[in-house]
């Protein structure tokens, strides 16, 4: 599970631009308020994932 949280990770980082920031100044440069959105939007995904994994079975 963890190389799929990483990757929607990375998509998200770099659909906001916010890739070069994390790059340069690594993770910790991000302010709380990048930080919540990137968690949200990882949820988001994976809840959608989920619902889309459930409908196929």
């Amino acid at each position: 599970m963890g190389n799929i949280d990483e990757k929607l990770k990375y998509e998200i980082i770099t659909e906001l631009g916010l890739f070069d920031k994390v790059s340069k100044n690594g993770w910790k440069s991000l302010t709380a308020k990048e930080t919540g959105r990137i968690g949200g939007l990882i949820t988001k995904r994976k809840k959608m994932m989920q619902m889309e994994k459930s409908q196929q079975a």
